[in-house]
Order: structure tokens, then C-alpha cells, then sequence
């Protein structure tokens, strides 16, 4: 993913960043991981999942 595109979107649900990790964008407020389907970001909530409590850790830990 473009790293100018990444530095424009936000999270839909908080406004906060999000983070690339494992072809999908990362919300560290929401705890949700929104899909890159074919190099396109999917913003929508409804598609996001929510991500574990060792993934949200995770990203907690790389600030």
C-alpha cells in the first residue's frame, strides 16, 4: 500500500491512525482491522473484524 495513502486514512469509527500489518489496517482505539482487498482499503465497520485481545496487545506494545 502506498505509504502517502496509509498517512491520509484514518479509522472511520475513532478518527485515530491505523497501521499496515498483515494486509489489513489496524485500529488501535476501535480493536478493529479493516481488509486491503486488491491493494484497495475497505473502511466500512460492518467489514472490519475485531481483533484479539493478544493482537490489540500487540499493537499497544509497537507504539
Amino acid at each position: 500500500m502506498d505509504k502517502r495513502l496509509l498517512d491520509i486514512l484514518v479509522c472511520p469509527v475513532t478518527k485515530g491512525p491505523l497501521i499496515l500489518k498483515d494486509n489489513e489496517l489496524w485500529s488501535r482505539g476501535a480493536a478493529l482491522a479493516y481488509p486491503v482487498k486488491d491493494g484497495i482499503p475497505v473502511m466500512l465497520e460492518a467489514e472490519a473484524r475485531q481483533l484479539t485481545i493478544e493482537e490489540a496487545d500487540s499493537v499497544k506494545d509497537n507504539r
